[in-house]
C-alpha cells in the first residue's frame, strides 16, 4: 500500500466543520507522526522521577513547553503533539492516546483516567474512498470535565463543563455541561 494514497485534512476551518479536503501535506504529516513517535518512545523510557528529560520531550512533542501544574504520567502517545492544547491543572493519567492533527484542546482541571483516547481523524466508510483521504473535527474539552478510564472520545464531540465521562464510555456525540455519560455506542447503522 502506497502511502502517497492517503491525504489529509489540512484546513483548519473545514476541519471545525467536520469536512474533508484533499491534499499534499499527506508527506509532512507523516513525517511529523514520524518525529513525534520517536519522541514519544524516548518520552516513555525515561525513568518516572526524570522530571527535566520529561519537560524538555514534552517541549518537543507539543511545540511549545507544559503549562505549570500540568501532569502527565507515562506512558503517553499523540501523533501530533502540536494540536493538543493543555490549560492549567489537567491531569492525564497512564497509557492515554491523543490522535490531535485535528486539534484537542483540554479545558482547566480536566482529568483523564488511564488509557483513554481521543481521535480527531478517521477514514470515510465507503471501502473505494476508505484509503483516498482523511476526515475529521477537533475535540473540545471544557473547564473541570473528568474523563474516566478507557473512555474514548471520537472527532468532532465538545464535552461541557463539569460533565464525566464514565470508564469504557465511547463519546461519539456532545455532551451538556454538568452531565454524566456512560456505556457503548456502537450499533449496526447499515449494511452493504
Amino acid at each position: 500500500m502506497s502511502a502517497d494514497r492517503f491525504l489529509p485534512i489540512h484546513d483548519p476551518e473545514l476541519l471545525a466543520r467536520g469536512e474533508r479536503v484533499l491534499g499534499p501535506e499527506f508527506r509532512a504529516m507523516n513525517e511529523r507522526v514520524r518525529e513525534v513517535t520517536a519522541l514519544t518512545s524516548r518520552l516513555n523510557l525515561l525513568p518516572f522521577d526524570d522530571e527535566a528529560g520529561k519537560a524538555t520531550l514534552f517541549a518537543e512533542i507539543l511545540g511549545r513547553p507544559l503549562p505549570q501544574r500540568v501532569t502527565i504520567y507515562p506512558p503517553f502517545y499523540t501523533d501530533h503533539g502540536r494540536g493538543l492544547e493543555l490549560a492549567e491543572r489537567v491531569f492525564i493519567n497512564q497509557g492515554c492516546t491523543f490522535l490531535d492533527f485535528a486539534g484537542i484542546r483540554l479545558g482547566e482541571g480536566v482529568m483523564i483516567g488511564p488509557k483513554a483516547t481521543f481521535i480527531t481523524m478517521g477514514h470515510p466508510v465507503d471501502p473505494v474512498e476508505r484509503r483516498q483521504y482523511l476526515t475529521g473535527a477537533p475535540i473540545d474539552v471544557a473547564e473541570n470535565v473528568w474523563i474516566g478510564a478507557g473512555a474514548t472520545i471520537l472527532p468532532g464531540v465538545t464535552i461541557g463543563r463539569d460533565a464525566v465521562i464514565a470508564a469504557g464510555a465511547i463519546v461519539a456525540d456532545d455532551v451538556p455541561p454538568s452531565s454524566l455519560v456512560a456505556g457503548p455506542k456502537a450499533t449496526v447503522l447499515r449494511s452493504w
